[in-house]
């Protein structure tokens, strides 16, 4: 869908059945920092609040549902008052895995075919406004939008000790937001959890729908290691202002 068209379509989707989970449920350990990522600085600010205040300040404006595991719920607090991040969300605790803290914030949400419900990870704070939208409106018409990107680098995969050469044209790097109809998404995640849910496309697919995928971006990173906080500040001071 081009800038126009969706534009256009906004209006329907700025509404109060519009979620996003945030999960965070990341503990530091790649990052060599005793912090979990997603409390640590980027300029100057919290990972996780850069994270919600690219869906606040969408057009889509969804409620926000952070999910983090109980033992941070006191420090994520003294974050908001220290930082003066007054941005209303739902704060719930977080599960085993992934797939149990989605669960946990579906819970928060009522089931019907007319709310949307982003899941986006804690740490891809430089998300655009464009692909925001983008996933809400796909989802909307086709019940489910997973953000991707074509692969930049040659891939091979390895079979029985063999690496097999794959067409880098077929292969996408999956991202976040994974958005999808409420009631969609909470049937699916009824299933029993399973090993290979590695994220919310998995589990819809598991459950017998065909998955859709929209444009993400390169520069949607997820803080992994030490040197992508430097990566994202230099992606975020090259972001137009306001």
């Amino acid at each position: 869908m081009d800038d126009q068209n969706l534009i256009s379509h906004i209006s329907h989707l700025t509404s109060n059945k519009n979620y996003a989970i945030i999960v965070a449920g990341g503990t530091g350990t790649r990052m060599q920092s005793a912090v979990p990522k997603q409390f640590l600085l980027l300029n100057g600010l919290p990972v996780l609040m850069h994270t919600i205040k690219a869906f606040t300040q969408s057009a889509i404006k969804p409620n926000i549902i952070l999910v983090l595991p109980g033992a941070y719920h006191d420090y994520w607090k003294e974050l908001c008052h220290t930082h003066q991040f007054n941005t209303p969300h739902t704060l719930v605790i977080g599960g085993e895995t992934r797939f149990h803290s989605v669960r946990n914030g579906l819970h928060q949400i009522p089931a019907d075919d007319s709310t949307l419900v982003a899941v986006h990870d804690a740490v891809r704070p430089l998300t655009s406004n464009h692909i925001i939208e983008t996933s809400y409106q796909y989802a909307r018409e086709h019940g489910n939008a997973v953000t991707a990107v074509k692969s930049r680098d040659s891939v091979r995969q390895l079979i029985n000790g063999r690496s097999v050469s794959l067409l880098r044209d077929q292969i996408y790097l999956i991202q976040t937001p994974q958005t999808f109809k409420a009631d969609l998404l909470k049937k699916a995640y009824e299933q029993p959890y399973n090993e290979s849910f590695t994220d919310d496309a998995s589990v819809v697919e598991q459950y017998g729908v065909e998955v859709h995928l929209t444009e993400g971006s390169h520069q949607n990173i997820k803080i992994t290691f030490p040197e992508d906080i430097a990566i994202a500040e230099l992606l975020l001071n090259k972001k137009p202002t306001a």
